[in-house]
């Protein structure tokens, strides 16, 4: 079975750092991308970043959220780890780690090109 299993839930204050970790398990880390998604409370999915897994240094971040988050990895735990740092209050969310796809890939092309129709 393919997994990504999260790490436990956490509290924090504003203003202190938090580290998400995603362990992945039942096909090789290496062969998928991995993508970060939070979800704030009453509100939809929001793409924070991607990291090509493999070369720790391919990573790409939604422009509204450069700076706020860090993605790393270590292939040898088969781990990703998202982390942020001066956390602020509307940070508060669920984060998600999720394994790119052909589905994922439209829908984060979606989110990039948004459509807006005004009357």
């Amino acid at each position: 079975d393919i997994r990504l299993d999260q790490s436990p839930s956490q509290v924090k204050i504003p203003g202190l750092s938090v580290k998400v970790s995603c362990i992945i398990s039942g096909y090789s880390m290496t062969s998928n991308n991995i993508h970060w998604i939070r979800q704030k409370p009453g509100k939809g999915l929001e793409w924070i970043g991607r990291m090509n897994t493999g070369s720790g240094t391919d990573v790409i971040y939604a422009d509204s959220l450069k700076g706020q988050f860090t993605l790393t990895e270590d292939v040898s735990t088969s781990s990703q780890f998202l982390e942020a740092k001066s956390l602020r209050s509307e940070d508060n969310a669920v984060y998600y780690c999720a394994r790119e796809t052909q589905t994922l890939k439209l829908v984060k092309q979606m989110y990039k090109n948004p459509l807006f129709v005004s009357h």
